[in-house]
This record gives C-alpha cells, sequence and structure tokens, in this order.
C-alpha cells in the first residue's frame, strides 16, 4: 500500500539518494573505467580496492575527498577526511601504513586562503601523526579557480594477507548488527547532503554539522577491529561514513538482498534527547558497523571493552529486504532497503562543449613576446605550484613505521619497504587541474600517465589506481561535459597502460557565486618494486655523469606554468598524449632501473624540462652543463613545454651505450644534453648561454617560496 514517508523516511533517503552517496550524476559514466586484471583482488564496490603484491599479500587502497567541510572547518575538515579513508582501509581487513593527500587551495597573496591552507596541512599532521600513520607524499597546488572552494583529498593504503580480506556484507538472516566505537553525537548530521551542494555564504551556518575527530579514539578503534578479523569473529564489518548509520547498514543489506531492523534506543549516544532521525543520520566519526559471526557477540564486546570502546547490538539482519527503524517497541520508519540503494535515481545529463574551449585552443603563442629564459626559470622556481613544499610535508610525521625508504620531494613517488621482503611499494597522487580545464580528455589522460610515469621513475611498476573525480555542479552542461570527456580519457589511459581503477570517489558541485573549481580529476597510484635496494630518486649524484632526456623534445606551451607564472595566462592548445610513447617510456625506465644502469631519474611536468633539470641540481646540491637543441623558433618553448612522455635521466658515461640502445630497441628518443658537475646551472643553445645561474642562489629561492608566503 502507497503511503507518504514520514520525516526520518525522508531523511534517509535524502542522504542516500544525494550525490555523494548515490552517485547519480556520475554512475553512468564511472562504467567507462577499467576495473579488472590478473592483480585486481577487488574493485569498485568495496570500502576500498586491493591489488595482490605477491607472497600471500595484497595492498588495499583508496582516495576520497572531504572538500566542503574543508572549506568552512579547514582544521576538523581535514582532520575527519584523513580519519574516513583510514577507517575505509582497515575495515578491509588492512592495517593502515601510508597516507598521501592531494590539496587545492586560492593564491597564497589572500589571507583567507593562507587560513585555510594551514588548517588543513594542520589538521592533516595532527590526525595522522597521532594515529602514527606516516604521511609520506602528495601534491599541492595554488590557482585562483580554487578560491572559496578548496580542494581536501585524502589517500591512505594499507597492507594485508590475502586469506584476512574483509568485507561488508551483512551475513546471514538474524546475524546481530552491533555498533562499535565511539558514541554517537549530533555533529555532522546532512554531512552527505552538505557535500551535495555549491557552497554560498549560508554554508558557513552549517559549521556545527563538519564532524569532530578524535584520533586517540580512532587508533584504538584500528586496533580493536584488527583483533576482530585476526580472531575471525566477524562475517562482515562497514565504516560509518557519509549518512552514518543509514548508509552503513543499508549498503551492508543490500549486498546478499537482506533487510535490516534497529533500535535507535540501544545505540549509545553522548547528547541527551537525541531523535531517531539524528541518530540515523549522525556522521559521528571513528564508528564501525560490525556483523559477528554466529555466536561470537560477547567476545566482540570484550575485545572492545579491553580497548575502552564501546560494543552494542542495536540490530539485526533480517529476510524482508526492508530497513526497519524503531524506537523500542514503536516502528519509527520503515524503507525499502533496494530503495535507498539500488532505486537512487540515476541521470545522464546534457553535455555541451563549453564556449572557452575553442577559444583557447586557437591561441596563437607567436603573438607573445618571450621573456628572458633566466628570469623566467626564476619565477618559475619561486611559483608555489613548483617550489619546495617543505612547509607542508615538514609537519607530518613521514618516517613513523619506519618504512620510508624516500623521503617527501626527493622522488617523484614515495616509496615504502615491505617488511621481511626485498619488495617495496611506490604511491603518487597526482592531476594537473588547469591542462584538464584546458583539454578534458587529454587532460584526463595526462593525470593517469603521470601517475604511472612517476612512479616508473622510481623503478616500480605502476599497477592500478584510484581516483577522486572532483568536479562543479553536473547539472551545468558544460561541466558535465568536463566531467565526460575527463573519464573518457583517464579510462583510455588507465585501460591501455594496464592500470584498472580499483576504487574512488566523486566530489560535485564544487563551486561558489564566483564559479566552478577546474575539472580536477585525481589520480592516486600504486606501484611495486621488485628489490626495494634497486630505487631510484632524483637527485644528480656525481660529477661526470651524463644528463640524459628520454623521450622528445617537445615544443607545446598551452596550459604550462610558464604561461601563467610569466605571462598571467592560462589558455592555449595543451600537449597531446601518445599513450604508445608512453608505455615505451615506461617499459624502458623500469628496463633501465632494474639493469642498474640510472643514478637519477625525474620526470618532466611542471616548469619543463628547465624546471626538471633545476629540480635535480638541487636536490644532489650540484651543478650542470647542458646544450640544448632548440628546434622551433622559441626558446621558451623547448624549455618551458610541459609535454608528457619525458624524463631526465643521469648515468655512468660508460653506462651511455647500452642506455642507447635499449632505449632504441623500445623506440624511444634520446637526447645527450651534457653533464653534471659544478656549482652553477647551464642551459647552453648553440654554445651560447640562455641562463647561467648559480645552484645555490636557485635552491634558496625555491626552498623559500611558500615559507615566505606563510611567515
Amino acid at each position: 500500500m502507497e503511503r507518504e514517508p514520514n520525516y526520518l523516511e525522508l531523511g534517509m533517503f535524502s542522504v542516500m539518494w544525494s550525490e555523494h552517496c548515490g552517485y547519480k550524476n556520475s554512475r553512468p559514466l564511472l562504467k567507462n573505467f577499467p576495473v579488472e586484471g590478473p592483480q585486481v583482488i577487488q574493485g569498485p564496490g568495496e570500502n576500498a580496492g586491493v591489488i595482490d603484491i605477491g607472497d600471500g599479500q595484497a595492498l588495499v587502497f583508496k582516495i576520497e575527498s572531504h572538500n566542503h567541510p574543508s572549506a568552512i572547518e579547514p582544521y576538523q575538515g581535514a582532520a575527519t577526511g584523513v580519519g574516513g579513508i583510514v577507517r575505509d582501509i582497515f575495515t578491509m581487513g588492512a592495517r593502515p601504513i601510508a597516507s598521501l593527500n592531494s590539496l587545492r587551495f586560492g593564491t597564497l597573496d589572500d589571507e583567507q586562503v593562507k587560513q585555510l591552507f594551514a588548517g588543513v596541512v594542520a589538521g592533516i599532521g595532527d590526525y595522522g601523526n597521532c594515529l602514527g600513520i606516516p604521511t609520506v607524499g602528495g601534491e599541492v597546488y595554488f590557482d585562483p579557480a580554487y578560491k572559496g572552494n578548496p580542494l581536501v583529498n585524502a589517500m591512505c593504503v594499507g597492507l594485508v594477507n590475502k586469506d584476512e580480506i574483509a568485507y561488508a556484507v551483512a551475513g546471514e538472516i538474524g546475524s546481530p548488527l552491533m555498533l562499535v566505537g565511539a558514541r554517537t553525537g549530533r555533529d555532522g548530521i546532512h554531512g552527505a547532503t552538505f557535500a551535495s551542494e555549491e557552497l554560498s555564504d549560508a554554508s558557513r551556518e552549517k559549521r556545527p554539522s563538519v564532524q569532530v575527530g578524535d584520533p586517540f579514539m580512532e587508533k584504538l578503534l584500528i586496533e580493536a577491529c584488527l583483533e576482530l578479523i585476526k580472531e575471525d569473529l566477524i562475517a562482515g564489518m562497514q565504516d560509518l561514513g557519509a549518512a552514518g548509520l543509514t548508509s552503513s547498514i543499508a549498503e551492508a543489506a543490500s549486498k546478499k538482498g537482506r533487510g535490516a531492523k534497529v533500535d535507535v534506543t540501544l545505540v549509545p549516544c553522548r547528547e541527551k534527547g537525541m531523535t531517531a532521525y539524528e541518530i540515523m543520520l549522525s556522521e559521528s566519526q571513528e564508528r564501525m558497523l560490525v556483523v559477528p559471526k554466529p555466536g561470537q557477540e560477547a567476545e566482540i564486546a570484550e575485545i572492545f571493552d579491553k580497548w575502552g570502546l564501546d560494543a552494542t547490538v542495536i540490530g539485526e539482519v533480517t529476510a524482508d529486504g526492508m530497513f526497519s527503524v524503531y524506537e523500542g517497541d514503536v516502528l519509527a520508519g520503515t524503507v525499502p532497503v533496494a530503495a535507498l540503494t539500488e532505486g537512487c535515481p540515476v541521470y545522464v545529463r546534457e553535455a555541451q562543449e563549453p564556449p572557452y574551449y575553442q577559444v583557447c585552443r586557437s591561441f596563437n603563442i607567436e603573438d607573445l613576446a618571450e621573456t628572458d629564459p633566466a628570469e623566467a626559470l626564476l619565477q618559475l622556481m619561486a611559483s608555489p605550484n613548483i617550489a619546495s613544499k617543505r612547509w607542508v610535508y615538514t609537519q607530518y610525521d613521514h618516517q613513523v613505521m619506519l618504512n620510508t625508504v624516500v623521503l617527501p620531494g626527493d622522488a617523484d613517488a614515495a616509496v615504502l619497504r615491505v617488511k621481511d621482503f626485498k619488495k617495496g611499494i611506490a604511491l603518487s597522487t597526482d592531476c594537473n587541474g588547469r591542462m584538464v580545464y584546458l583539454d578534458p580528455y587529454q587532460g584526463g589522460m595526462m593525470a593517469v600517465c603521470e601517475g604511472a610515469r612517476n612512479l616508473a621513475c622510481t623503478g616500480a611498476r605502476p599497477l592500478a589506481l584510484t581516483n577522486c573525480l572532483n568536479f562543479g555542479n553536473p547539472e551545468n552542461p558544460y561541466i558535465y561535459w568536463q566531467m565526460r570527456e575527463a573519464i573518457r580519457g583517464m579510462s583510455e589511459a588507465a585501460r591501455f597502460l594496464n592500470t584498472p581503477v580499483v576504487s574512488g570517489n566523486v566530489s560535485l558541485y564544487n563551486e561558489t557565486a564566483q564559479g566552478a573549481i577546474f575539472p580536477t580529476p585525481v589520480v592516486g597510484m600504486a606501484g611495486l618494486l621488485a628489490n626495494i635496494e634497486q630505487r631510484c630518486q632524483m637527485a644528480f649524484q656525481n660529477a661526470g655523469d651524463c644528463i640524459v632526456l628520454l623521450g622528445k623534445m617537445r615544443e607545446e606551451l598551452g596550459g604550462s606554468e610558464y604561461l601563467y607564472v610569466c605571462h598571467g595566462l592560462e589558455t592555449g592548445m595543451v600537449p597531446q598524449v601518445d599513450l604508445q610513447e608512453e608505455k615505451n617510456l615506461i617499459e624502458l625506465l623500469l628496463g633501465l632501473n632494474e639493469e642498474g644502469l640510472l643514478k637519477s631519474c625525474h620526470d618532466i611536468s611542471e616548469g619543463g624540462l628547465a624546471a626538471a633539470l633545476a629540480e635535480c641540481a638541487i636536490k644532489g646540491k650540484i651543478g650542470f652543463t647542458v646544450d640544448i637543441e632548440v628546434h622551433g623558433r622559441r626558446i621558451d618553448a623547448t624549455l618551458f613545454s610541459e609535454a608528457p612522455s619525458r624524463a631526465v635521466v643521469s648515468l655512468a658515461p660508460e653506462k651511455l651505450p647500452k642506455l642507447e640502445k635499449t632505449a632504441a630497441a623500445m623506440g624511444v628518443t634520446v637526447h645527450l644534453l651534457g653533464k653534471v658537475g659544478g656549482e652553477r646551472m647551464t642551459y647552453r643553445s648553440a654554445g651560447q648561454a640562455m641562463i647561467d645561474l648559480p645552484v645555490e642562489m636557485v635552491t634558496r629561492i625555491w626552498e623559500e617560496a611558500i615559507e615566505c608566503r606563510m611567515s
């Protein structure tokens, strides 16, 4: 019999049918991603993705957003973003071993942006440091497009034995449902719906709805939950994230077509007088839903009591497919589980190419005056998008657990050991939002390619990726077009490079009255080093070593940091991606590193070839002299192009013939640029110095750029 839903039932639908939980605008597009491969144990659909790394072990990883909470309460928004993604990992039975992040803010000449930036970094650092999980890598970009709507994407990685992986299923009919961890409060109510709307001046009134995190309780929760799995006491486990009890129970029950019965009077609350509506929609942190194996409730409660945490039976799994919420003996609401999950409406929106797209593509670089190369390089090295992120990562404990073997900033990806094994893990987060804005299809491919290339530069084979798709309002045809094209490009690259998508998150409605953010589909990539002792870093090593460019000498300047920093322009046709070239380069880098030919390796991205060489010199504290052949009429195009599929390597001179032979066999172009040595960075063309700067001076500018702005 049909009837009108009551207030509680409407609330349950509102959170489950929000974009944040229901993916109603993105689900059809996400089907384009490749999600399978021999390395994939669990793809999208669980709390996190799982890949096989050999020796009976698996890597569990995922990236998620906490953008809107961080915009109005940066410290707690970022901290609880870390807490949420960590729970997604140990929910799968994995011990979290590393965190990364991907951050976007407005420009640092704005005091409000500085406060947001400082608050977010402090929140990430404090929560992760208290948990004892190292924050080992990430990225930070600054652009006016993110003013008022920062992006805070948190990634976590865990390690698990393949036979101990846990899944979020509701178990058999009659199985009890246990709520474990922290007590439930009023914080976070409507968090899922808040994340699914545009930010406005009224958003600040929702500050009380931002969750408040307690990392010390989360640490206890990690240990208690991992003990449950080790003791084989549970049939399923689910994190309480967006939409709290409503989503965790509905999603767990739906996987086997089950129903659920819950009594809210049994839920331990930290505030008096909480209604069924508030309890079911609360997003209080540090809570988990546990489905015990038959008869194990008492033992589970005993373990949680040992760790000083609540563990309470609040309901049971039913056969009727209904989600029934009781207040004691009174039925407060009942909703079909399938209606909350599979019944969420799905929209295929109108996609329309925005007018700016062709305008930017038609920009003629020849109409632009060249900047003096030396002056341009100094400006680029002082750009917060290229400069040292030391101000950020020194607030993070990146060496706790003693697994981090490459410190932040020393290589293109983080590298961690796997204790008791020769192998290692490499991790990165990547996306250039400006490139995606100018060409979503090419920019989407570039994000995947750079992630894979960064891992290969360390010697790690890319295995799989997670992504966080940050876009504006999908109801706008221009925004939906950006999203569709970016996903198309990402899917094509991931399929070609054999790096399937195993998990992810979609964050839409990232815009303010001033407009939408740049489309920013962040890629978190994971890879494997067979032998961690063969890892490669970016620092030049010894005087006399040869410096080589692997890949073509390219000249495209569209979307480059050079155009933005030196000319105030965010325009142009972005460099085109050749996936075969990218794959050839990755395989070449892996082979060269395995043979021990390389002393350093660094991919070319922001700032182009000139900035890549400077970064290698800064990290090695040694200079170089290179001769760069300028094929076109413009020196700046050759020096500062950010075209993909390229890397700068250094090696001993006697090993150069072997490198050239191997590269030729794999179809990768080799340019011998010059040699390492001295105290200056010297870039020459046709025997004439274009740039000649002291390493010490460039280093100082690069290291102090962000610190000076934040002081």
